[in-house]
């Protein structure tokens, strides 16, 4: 009953952050206008406006106008949904879960606004960092417990993740000079705070596993651009959010079979 629970519950709020991908980069607000379509611009009533069911009763079209409503929507609002469900599954602890399920929001957000518009907006990355620390300094042990050991490993996170991005950076533009000054630099300021929000909340083993999965996770895609695109540039908050998702699962066990941790 729980998994259904969360499942449902999931939907909703990947409506939620449907509307957040869309509208922060806009500048707009996320509570005002209700939703509307994004051709044109007519509000979606409630029974139009029900996560996943919706999208499928109307054929992925708008009601009124007829236009395709972006497949994105359907995609997020099954994600959150899943993502959720598969944490539940894995939790111990419910204060475990609902922190790594928010993180996981996060990141949902963050990897879509980076793929639609290239940026990972400050708002995330920064009141995530601070976030994390919180979070993970009270409640590493499922209960409200002040653990100073957590928050010393969330703050090395921070460095650990952040850092190694940075230091991917300064490598790539020294290996890629042209390129990178092309691009505005080999990585980009979003990525290396994105690494540090995830180190906060995960600790500095488990945001290395993620620094070293994220280019492992997006060398198909890179080289599918490259060939088929004739572009050498692809969004990396994506990798960085799936490699991270992949070791809250299994980084332990990654670890574990690499160095005995």
């Amino acid at each position: 009953m729980d998994y259904a629970v969360v499942f449902i519950f999931g939907a909703v709020i990947g409506s939620f952050l449907s509307v957040c991908i869309y509208r922060i980069p806009l500048g707009r607000s996320i509570v005002r206008p209700r939703s509307f379509c994004p051709v044109c611009k007519h509000p979606i009533r409630w029974f139009d406006n029900v996560p996943l069911v919706s999208f499928l009763l109307l054929g992925g079209r708008c009601r009124h106008c007829g236009e395709k409503i972006s497949l994105r929507y359907f995609f997020v609002e099954l994600l959150t949904a899943v993502s959720g469900t598969v944490l539940l599954f894995y939790s111990s602890d419910y204060a475990g879960f609902l922190i790594y399920w928010f993180f996981t929001c996060i990141l949902i957000v963050v990897a879509f606004i980076d793929i639609e518009r290239r940026l990972i907006p400050d708002i995330f990355s920064i009141p995530g960092i601070f976030a994390g620390l919180v979070l993970s300094a009270f409640f590493s042990t499922g209960s409200a417990v002040f653990s100073a050991a957590a928050l010393k490993d969330s703050l090395i996170g921070v460095l650990a993740g952040g850092g190694s991005m940075y230091l991917m950076g300064v490598l790539g533009e020294m290996a890629f000079k042209e390129k990178a000054k092309k691009a505005g630099g080999a990585v980009g300021g979003g990525d290396v705070k994105l690494m540090a929000m995830i180190g906060a909340f995960m600790g500095w083993k488990l945001a290395l596993v993620t620094f070293f999965l994220a280019p492992v996770l997006g060398a198909a895609a890179g080289l599918y651009v490259l060939l088929k695109r004739k572009q050498d540039i692809i969004p990396y908050g994506p990798f960085l959010a799936l490699g991270a998702f992949i070791s809250l699962l299994y980084g332990d066990n990654i670890l574990s079979f690499l160095f005995g941790f």
